[in-house]
C-alpha cells in the first residue's frame, strides 16, 4: 500500500487542525445559548476564533495534541504490521512538521522521545471485518481532559448525590457526578463517552470508543438513548459552563455503551473530552492505501449568527473591567484587580509546567522572575529556515497539577501572575493573598488565538526537559485572560464548584427504576 503513509499523515493533520462538522455544530449551538457578554460567552467567542485560525493556518487547534489513538477495521489478509509501520512513520513526520507536539515521555526517566513514538504510543487497535475497505478513525485526546476521566465501582457514595446502587439510576448518578467533578479543568464545555460494565480496562476502552460516535446520532438501545438525553438536560443545569466560568452550557455531547460484566464487579467508566474534540476518520483502498472518502462529514444544520463587532476577549465587554498590564508587574497593580477583570498582558512571560516547577523548588531560576508571569503552557515549537524558534501553538495547560509547588514558587521568586486553565486550590489561593499575586484563566484549547499574541521568542532554558516542559521566554502583546483568583482571597472556581454541588443535589432522588 504505497500511499498509506501519506494517507495517515493527511488524517493526522486534519484531526489536529480542523474540527469535524458535528463538533462545530455542537459548539455553535452552545454559543447561541450563552449571553455574548458573559464570561462563558466571551470564552466561546474566543474558541470560535481559534477554530477558524487553526483551519486557516493548518496548525494545531490545541497545543496539547494528546495521545493518538487509532481504531482500525481491516479486511482479512491486510498486513497489520505494515500498517503500524506506516502509522509510526506518519506520526514522526507530523511531529517534525509541527502538526503534533512531541508528547511521548519515558515513564521512568522523563526523557521525551521527540517524535511521539515509544512503547505504548501511539495506541493502535485493529479489528477484522468482511468489507473490502479499510476504516481508520483517529482521536487526539489531550492530557487535561484525559486527567478528568473517572471510573466508579458500584455501589458507592457520591458527593451531593448519595448512594449510587447497582442499577440504571446508580449509573445515572455516576455520570452526573463525572461531569460535576471535571469542572473547568477538562476544558468544558465537553463531551463524554460512558462505558457500563466490563472490567477496569475494557470499561475505559468502551468509554473512549463511544467518543467515535457522531455527536448527533441516536443510541440504538432505547434505555441508553433515554439516559443520554436525560444526562444532556441535567448536566446543563449544573451551571459550570465554558472553562468552568459558570454558564448555561456544560456538556456538548453524551454517548453511552454497555457490555457484560462478571457478578462481582460493576464499573461505570467515563471518558471526558474537551471542546477541542479532535476526532476524524477515513476509508482507505485496501490495495493502494489511498483515501476513498472521509468520515464525519455531515452534521445537522445550525443557523449561524453574525459575528459581533469585536470577538474574543479583547474589546467591549458589557460591564467587565479591562486592565492592561506590562511586565514586570507591581504588587500595587495586582492588589487593584478583582475576580472577573479581563487583563491584557504585554511584555515578557515565561512558560513553566511540571518539570520546571519541580526544579524551581530546589534551584534558582535562570531568569529574574520578580514581578513576572508564569504561563502554564507546553507550546508547539518549530525552527524556521533561519534557525529561529517559531511558536505554532501556545494555549494553557491544566494548572491544578502545579498546586503542590505554586505557593512556594510565588513566595520564593516574587511572581505576580500565574496563567493557566481550570483554577488552583486553597494553598495557592492563600499565597496569592499573602504575597500579592493573581491567577489568570486563559481559554483552554485556544492555542492559535494565544500563539497570535506572541511577538517574539527571546530564549529557552531546560531543553533537556523536552519542548513542552522547557522554560520558554516569550514576548507577548494583547494577551487576554480573566482574573479568576485574586489577591483578596476570592476564587471564581471555588464559587462555581460550590454552586454546582448545590444544583447537583437536586438530582439525588431516583429517576430511573
Amino acid at each position: 500500500m504505497r500511499a498509506l503513509k501519506e494517507s495517515m499523515l493527511k488524517l493526522i493533520t486534519e484531526t489536529s487542525t480542523n474540527l469535524p462538522p458535528d463538533v462545530r455544530a455542537a459548539i455553535q449551538r452552545a454559543k447561541m445559548r450563552e449571553n455574548a457578554g458573559t464570561r462563558a460567552g466571551l470564552a466561546l467567542s474566543t474558541i470560535s476564533d481559534n477554530i477558524r485560525m487553526a483551519e486557516e493556518n493548518v496548525s494545531p487547534i490545541c497545543q496539547d495534541t494528546g495521545m493518538p489513538t487509532f481504531e482500525i477495521r481491516v479486511p482479512v489478509g491486510v498486513n497489520q504490521i505494515r500498517m503500524k509501520e506506516a502509522i509510526h512513520e506518519a506520526i514522526a513526520e507530523a511531529t517534525r512538521l509541527g502538526k503534533l507536539r512531541p508528547n511521548s515521555v519515558d515513564s521512568l526517566t522523563g526523557k521525551n522521545s521527540g517524535d511521539n513514538l515509544g512503547p505504548g504510543i501511539p495506541v493502535i487497535h485493529f479489528e477484522q471485518w468482511e468489507k473490502d475497505e479499510i476504516e481508520v478513525r483517529l482521536i487526539l485526546k489531550g492530557g487535561g481532559c484525559e486527567n478528568k476521566n473517572i471510573q466508579y465501582s458500584l455501589p458507592c457514595e457520591l458527593e451531593g448525590l448519595g448512594r449510587a446502587g447497582r442499577d440504571l439510576d446508580g449509573i445515572r448518578k455516576c455520570i452526573l457526578h463525572a461531569v460535576y467533578q471535571a469542572q473547568g479543568q477538562g476544558c468544558s464545555a465537553g463531551f463524554i463517552g460512558v462505558g457500563i460494565g466490563g472490567d477496569r480496562t475494557t470499561g475505559y476502552q468502551l468509554a473512549k470508543e463511544q467518543l467515535f460516535r457522531p455527536v448527533h446520532d441516536v443510541n440504538p438501545n432505547p434505555e441508553l438513548a433515554k439516559l443520554e438525553a436525560y444526562i444532556m438536560e441535567a448536566a446543563n443545569q449544573l451551571g459550570i459552563g465554558t472553562m468552568g466560568f459558570g454558564g448555561d452550557v456544560t456538556l456538548l455531547g453524551c454517548k453511552i455503551g454497555a457490555i457484560n460484566r462478571i457478578p462481582a464487579s460493576f464499573f461505570v467508566s467515563v471518558a471526558y473530552n474537551c471542546w477541542a474534540f479532535r476526532r476524524q476518520g477515513v476509508v482507505l483502498d485496501p490495495e493502494t492505501g489511498e483515501i476513498r472518502r472521509w468520515l464525519y462529514t455531515d452534521a445537522p444544520k445550525v443557523e449561524d449568527t453574525p459575528a459581533p463587532a469585536t470577538t474574543g476577549l479583547v474589546g467591549e465587554k458589557k460591564g467587565n473591567r479591562e486592565i492592561t498590564l506590562t511586565t514586570p508587574i507591581t504588587e500595587e497593580q495586582i492588589r487593584q484587580l478583582r475576580v472577573g477583570d479581563i487583563v491584557i498582558l504585554n511584555g515578557l512571560i515565561h512558560t513553566g509546567r511540571d518539570a520546571l516547577h519541580k526544579y524551581l523548588i530546589d534551584h534558582d531560576s535562570p531568569v529574574d522572575l520578580n514581578g513576572g508571569v508564569i504561563y502554564h503552557c507546553g507550546p508547539v515549537m518549530l525552527k524556521d529556515k533561519d534557525g529561529n524558534w517559531e511558536v505554532k501553538a501556545a494555549g494553557p495547560t491544566t494548572s491544578i497539577r502545579e498546586e503542590p509547588y505554586q505557593a512556594d514558587i510565588i513566595r520564593k521568586f516574587g511572581i505576580r501572575a500565574v496563567i493557566g486553565k481550570g483554577g488552583m486550590g486553597e494553598k495557592t489561593l492563600a499565597a496569592l493573598k499573602e504575597y500579592g499575586a493573581v491567577y489568570l484563566n486563559a481559554i483552554g484549547g485556544a492555542a492559535q488565538y494565544y500563539a497570535d499574541c506572541i511577538t517574539d521568542v527571546e530564549g529557552v532554558d531546560f531543553m533537556e526537559f523536552g519542548i513542552p516542559e522547557a522554560m520558554w521566554h516569550l514576548r507577548v502583546r494583547n494577551f487576554a485572560a480573566i482574573v479568576t483568583m485574586d489577591a483578596h482571597g476570592n476564587s471564581l472556581h471555588k464559587d462555581v464548584e460550590k454552586s454546582a454541588l448545590e444544583k447537583l443535589a437536586q438530582f439525588k432522588d431516583p429517576v430511573f427504576v
